[in-house]
C-alpha cells in the first residue's frame, strides 16, 4: 500500500540516512580492522621467512602478499575516513533540521497567537459599539454619560489601531523566526517605546519625522517611522504639522510595510535636522490663540 505511505519531513529523512551511515560505517569499521589484522598476520609471516633464510622466490611470494593485503587496507581506511567525513556532514544537516523545524513551531505559534487577535479584535468592537449606543439613548443627553462615550471611543480607536500594529509585528516576528533571523525576530517584539508614566494620557501614533518633547525632566525622542505613545495634549500639534499619523491611516499601514517600527532603532542625536519640537510647536500655537483672543 505505498500509494498511502506518508512523506517523511527533512529531519525524518537525514535521521534515516544517518543511520543507514552509520550502520555502513560500522560495517566497513570492522572490515577495515580484518584487513590490519591480516596485514599484521603477513608481516610476521614474511618476517619469518626471511629470518630462517627461505628461498627467493618464497620470500617474493611472501611480499606480493604483504603488498597486496596492505593495499587492501590503505582503500578500506581511506573509505572510513571518506565516511566520517560524510556522517559528520549528515549530522550538522540533521541539526539544522531541527533548529529549523524548531523555529517553524514557533512562527507557527506566533501567527496563531496574531490570528487569535484578529479574531478577537471584532468581538471587542462590536462590544464597545453596545455601550456607545447604550450611553447614546439618554433623552435629555447626560454629562456623565457623554464623558463616558467619548471615553469608550478614544479607547476602541486605541484599541484598534493597536491590534493592527501588533498583528504586524507578530507576523514580521514569525517571518524573521522562520528564515532564521533572529535578531530581527526580537526587533520585531521589542516595545515601541518605554513604559507610559501613569499620570499623562496618551494615545499610540505613527511618527513620520523624528520627535521631542518633555515630560517633567525627562526629554523623550523618538526616530521617525516608529509606533509610540504620545501624550494627548501635544496630539493635536503634531497630526495638524503633518508630523504623526493615527496608526489605521492608509499611509501608516504602506509605511509600516517599507519602514517597520523603527522605535528598536538608535537614539535620535540632538543635532538632527529633522527633529521637531513638539513643546515649541504647542507654545507658537498657544501664543496664536493668545493673540486672536
Amino acid at each position: 500500500m505505498s500509494f498511502f505511505r506518508r512523506e517523511l519531513g527533512p529531519v525524518e529523512r537525514f535521521e534515516s540516512a544517518l543511520r543507514e551511515k552509520q550502520t555502513a560505517r560500522l560495517k566497513l569499521s570492522g572490515r577495515s580492522r580484518a584487513a590490519d589484522a591480516i596485514v599484521a598476520d603477513k608481516r610476521k609471516a614474511a618476517e619469518k621467512l626471511a629470518v630462517a633464510g627461505a628461498a627467493d622466490a618464497k620470500l617474493a611470494r611472501a611480499e606480493n602478499e604483504l603488498r597486496t593485503v596492505e593495499e587492501r587496507a590503505k582503500t578500506l581506511r581511506a573509505e572510513l575516513a571518506e565516511f566520517d567525513e560524510q556522517l559528520v556532514a549528515t549530522e550538522k544537516a540533521l541539526a539544522e533540521a531541527k533548529a529549523q523545524r524548531e523555529r517553524d513551531r514557533i512562527a507557527d505559534e506566533i501567527e496563531a497567537m496574531a490570528a487569535a487577535i484578529e479574531k478577537a479584535a471584532p468581538g471587542f468592537d462590536a462590544g464597545a459599539a453596545g455601550l456607545l449606543a447604550a450611553t447614546g439613548k439618554g433623552t435629555p443627553p447626560i454629562a456623565q454619560a457623554a464623558r463616558f462615550s467619548a471615553s469608550i471611543d478614544a479607547v476602541r480607536r486605541e484599541v484598534l489601531s493597536a491590534v493592527e500594529l501588533i498583528c504586524w509585528e507578530l507576523r514580521s516576528a514569525a517571518a524573521s523566526t522562520r528564515s532564521g533571523n533572529a535578531n530581527a525576530g526580537q526587533g520585531a517584539l521589542t516595545e515601541p517605546e518605554q513604559p507610559a508614566l501613569p499620570d499623562i494620557a496618551r494615545q499610540l501614533i505613527y511618527t513620520l519625522n523624528p520627535l521631542q518633547w518633555r515630560e517633567g525632566a525627562e526629554l523623550r525622542r523618538v526616530p521617525a517611522f516608529a509606533a509610540v505613545a504620545l501624550p494627548k495634549y501635544l496630539l493635536t500639534v503634531a497630526l495638524g504639522h503633518q508630523h504623526a499619523d493615527h496608526m489605521n491611516a492608509r499611509r501608516v499601514q504602506t509605511l509600516m510595510h517599507v519602514h517597520g517600527n523603527a522605535a528598536a532603532q538608535a537614539e535620535v542625536g540632538p543635532d538632527d535636522p529633522r527633529l521637531v519640537d513638539l513643546d515649541a510647536l504647542a507654545a507658537e500655537a498657544q501664543a496664536r490663540q493668545a493673540d486672536v483672543a
